[in-house]
């Protein structure tokens, strides 16, 4: 081992050691804990909304999430600053999740998510998965998920409050003034959001939320009403009437577990880039914090995590250092999980803004897909638009099988490879992939 390689080793073991606090940043990691908190509360409620969980659950996975991510890393920390959380990207998936087997199976289908991932991260799988899966589909579904959750919450924009009929004129006065109040909450969102997102992220997001309380005083609009649940703490165990459920079941929990997966290793590359003492991360650690936090969760009830970039970008511009920050935001949640009534004051326009927002961003996403070429564009495309239109697992599907046969014929027809020699081809490339990584 060199001397370079000793030191770089050095110092990650000293990193590790203080992933969760660290005396000098103390101060700005509890700032940073409680602005990017500001950011994911709201942010959190419509992720919730949109994968049709309780507002309550919701928040408690994002606690428990946080807790976890903070004790791990104490000892096996896979990024520094990264900010858990219930991505959006995964709601649509547990929406269908919960049509599919029932809101009472779901923690079953968690439970076993979080198997799948136990065992992705114990045999450091997550490799193979990112060859098997390129990055540019990934976005590719994200946008057609995106596309998905923009249109989802886009009619919130002009709904009516409850108790005000609607008549068959929709241009009533009430409904102008809702479509008043939103337009001058995308203004202000988007203007706030332009002139901040690189010093101040959770600003247009506070402001907006302000902004939504204070014209409800005023104006009558639709507001957030949260159900005060009952966890009920207790082994997940599933209820299926038909061995076709059962085998769905296992299906669907290692699609949602490949993606979750997936959507953290990118995460954790883009997280590694932004962190303010260039820290390296170690995606296999965040395996295990997630995989941990899932099963966890599905005790209770919970969703899905991993540590959303939004989020943890956030955390960072906040001034974060370590984990300490992580635990704050836990902190913060966990007053609302059990305050939920305080969240009845937030207007529906507010946080169908944000979740647009959110959406808008995912189908954006696209674009940064053109530095990979006009083929992983055109497939990336694909993929969104197969996702949007004929289902999510169903989509990445036919866009995987159309690019292994694309893949075949390159190599077929135009290098004039027997099948084979295609086949030993693909494996070898994961072998030296392999030894690389080892």
């Amino acid at each position: 081992m060199t001397q370079e390689n000793i030191n770089t080793e050095n110092a990650q073991i000293s990193d590790t050691g203080s992933a969760a606090f660290r005396k000098e940043y103390a101060l700005q990691d509890l700032q940073a804990g409680v602005i990017t908190a500001t950011m994911a509360i709201p942010l959190s409620i419509g992720i919730a909304l949109m994968s049709d969980y309780p507002i309550q659950v919701g928040l408690a996975t994002v606690a428990f999430a946080s807790f976890i991510g903070f004790l791990f890393a104490w000892f096996r920390p896979g990024n520094f600053i990264g900010a858990p959380g219930i991505a959006a990207g995964l709601a649509p998936i547990l929406a269908l999740g919960i049509a599919t087997f029932g809101i009472e199976n779901m923690a079953f289908i968690i439970f076993l998510t979080a198997t799948f991932q136990a065992l992705i991260w114990k045999f450091n799988w997550q490799r193979y998965l990112l060859m098997a899966v390129p990055g540019y589909l990934v976005e590719g579904l994200l946008a057609g998920i995106g596309l998905k959750i923009a249109l989802k919450f886009l009619p919130f924009l002009w709904m009516l409050p409850v108790g005000v009929a609607a008549s068959e004129d929709f241009w009533t006065e009430s409904r102008m003034q809702v479509i008043a109040l939103s337009a001058v909450g995308v203004l202000l969102f988007l203007g706030l959001f332009q002139k901040f997102k690189d010093t101040k992220p959770a600003l247009p997001y506070f402001a907006l939320i302000v902004f939504g309380i204070m014209a409800a005083f005023f104006v009558e609009v639709k507001m957030l009403k949260v159900e005060d649940i009952e966890f009920n703490i207790g082994f997940p165990v599933p209820n299926f009437d038909s061995v076709w459920l059962w085998l769905y079941a296992f299906f669907f929990a290692m699609m949602l577990a490949v993606v979750d997966v997936i959507e953290q290793v990118m995460s954790n590359a883009a997280i590694e880039k932004i962190d303010p003492l260039k820290r390296p991360c170690n995606s296999n650690n965040s395996l295990l914090a997630i995989w941990v936090s899932n099963m966890g969760a599905s005790f209770f009830g919970g969703m899905t995590n991993l540590d959303g970039l939004a989020k943890s970008s956030t955390n960072r511009l906040a001034g974060a250092y370590t984990k300490l920050s992580v635990l704050v935001i836990g902190l913060l949640i966990t007053f609302f999980v059990f305050n939920v009534h305080h969240l009845d004051h937030l207007p529906y326009f507010a946080l169908a803004i944000i979740m647009t927002f959110v959406g808008i961003k995912m189908v954006l996403g696209l674009l940064h897909i053109a530095k990979h070429g006009p083929y992983a564009l055109l497939l990336a495309t694909l993929c969104g638009i197969l996702v949007f239109k004929v289902g999510i697992f169903e989509g990445l599907i036919i866009t995987l099988v159309i690019h292994a046969l694309i893949y075949y014929v390159i190599f077929k027809k135009i290098d004039c490879r027997p099948t084979g020699s295609i086949l030993r081809h693909y494996f070898k490339k994961f072998k030296e992939d392999d030894k690389e990584l080892n």
